[in-house]
């Protein structure tokens, strides 16, 4: 059975799961919106979704150090309850999440944090490289959006391949603690800093 967008925005809307998360759903499900809610509920996305809106003010300040000082990460994890901060689970992710961001250098958290002058500037390199590589005109947009997926996914923590399962990204690594620990989680902000980078790098 084909799946529709209209079909996947349905299931997000419901659910709160990413895009390919529902679309994989959908698929497994054969169609059946209500397997596919299943689904999600069983792999523990539909229910890291609908804890995302409640209010994560308690967590932890991760600090961690790399290549005998060369690199240093610290970053915000919040989650809801003072309980959870203290726990094994809670802390070892945002161990993770320092690591990840040690090892990948993202820029942001998410995608919606890019400004939209530096979309724009991906845009036009990507459309530059295209005209350069000969490409048929008629194929540029759909070239420059897809470079402009890859370059999301290079730069928004969230939409990284985790560094230890390729085949997870960081915020479905993200939405699996949630499932396990039963608390919204929220990575609130990073900062990283490399020996001898410029300022402002």
């Amino acid at each position: 059975m084909e799946i529709t967008t209209e079909m996947i925005k349905e299931l997000r809307g419901a659910t709160g799961a990413g895009i390919l998360d529902c679309r994989k759903a959908l698929t497994e499900a054969n169609g059946d919106f209500e397997k596919a809610v299943d689904w999600l509920r069983e792999k523990g996305m539909a229910t890291a979704a609908k804890r995302a809106d409640r209010e994560a003010s308690n967590g932890a300040v991760e600090l961690y150090s790399h290549g005998g000082g060369r690199v240093g990460v610290m970053v915000e994890v919040n989650c809801e309850t003072d309980f959870v901060a203290r726990s094994e689970d809670f802390r070892t992710f945002a161990h993770e999440v320092a690591l990840q961001i040690a090892a990948s250098s993202p820029r942001y958290i998410a995608a919606d944090e890019i400004p939209q002058a530096e979309l724009d500037h991906e845009a036009e390199i990507a459309r530059a490289r295209a005209v350069e590589e000969g490409k048929p005109e008629k194929m540029f947009d759909r070239i420059v959006e897809g470079r402009l997926e890859k370059y999301k996914d290079e730069v928004c923590l969230l939409r990284q391949p985790y560094i230890r399962d390729e085949s997870l990204t960081i915020e479905k690594l993200l939405h699996e603690q949630i499932g396990k620990i039963g608390e919204n989680i929220v990575v609130r902000r990073f900062q990283r800093w490399e020996l001898g980078e410029s300022v402002g790098e």
